[in-house]
């Protein structure tokens, strides 16, 4: 009850915050859907993993799809660095590679030695054919509370190149988790950015092998809250580590 409590009282605190964010920027076009993964500040000794994932944003008539492939591997105990390549479905319905992606996180803090875990992500985007390029950095704080967890993300995104305006932006991503079983773990995920806000439930699992092995699966539906975020939006996530 107490977690559950202090999750209401976050979670209002978030949509306020959340809200007059919105308004100060609605005047600044929005580029994509912010909805993707809920990053957590973790990285293991010695882990590499393959990922996929797909993103779904149906609104009206138009369904865009995209997926991601990456390789990511950990430089240090407390470092994890990842490439992505990203493809996307065009109006013609034809899939091609659209994007690279640098991806770096950093682990400031062990698990459970402060009161909240604490960790750092950059990343690095080029897009191919308009040569555009997207650089963000953001914080992870994840708070766990017996079985259940807070996950709060916060990005600047700074964009530029030679088919979109130079400007800044500002993501927020929310996720509240219940460990009810390893392998099958239901969650809110709230999501916020340039004229977007959206919330919605999601499922996550693992299912752990020898040694470090493990498989992680994570399925979210996004719908949007307010008539400037649009549509309803899938993403799903397969990653394994070894």
């Amino acid at each position: 009850m107490k977690a559950l409590m202090l999750f209401k009282q976050f979670c209002w605190l978030m949509l306020a915050s959340l809200s007059l964010l919105l308004s100060y920027t609605s005047t600044v076009y929005a580029d994509g859907v912010v909805v993707d993964k809920v990053y957590h500040p973790y990285v293991l000794p010695n882990e590499r993993e393959v990922e996929w994932r797909l993103l779904s944003h149906k609104e009206s008539e138009n369904n865009n799809l995209a997926q991601r492939f990456a390789y990511g591997q950990s430089l240090t105990d407390t470092i994890m660095l990842e490439l992505y390549l990203v493809g996307e479905r065009d109006i013609n319905d034809d899939f091609s590679l659209s994007s690279y992606e640098l991806e770096a996180r950093w682990m400031l803090t062990e698990q459970g030695e402060y009161w909240a875990d604490w960790g750092l992500l950059f990343e690095i985007e080029k897009v191919q054919r308009q040569k555009n390029w997207e650089v963000t950095s953001g914080v992870l704080v994840e708070k766990e509370f017996g079985r259940a967890s807070l996950t709060f993300n916060a990005f600047i995104i700074y964009e530029w190149g030679k088919t979109i305006v130079s400007e800044f932006e500002t993501e927020f991503r929310l996720q509240y988790r219940y460990r009810y079983l390893e392998q099958l773990q239901p969650a809110i995920e709230l999501y916020s950015g340039q004229n977007y806000l959206g919330i919605g439930p999601a499922f996550m699992g693992i299912q752990r092998f020898d040694g470090q092995k493990q498989l992680k699966w994570d399925v979210g539906f996004i719908t949007g809250l307010d008539r400037r975020s649009k549509g309803h939006v899938l993403r799903v996530a397969i990653e394994y580590e070894f």
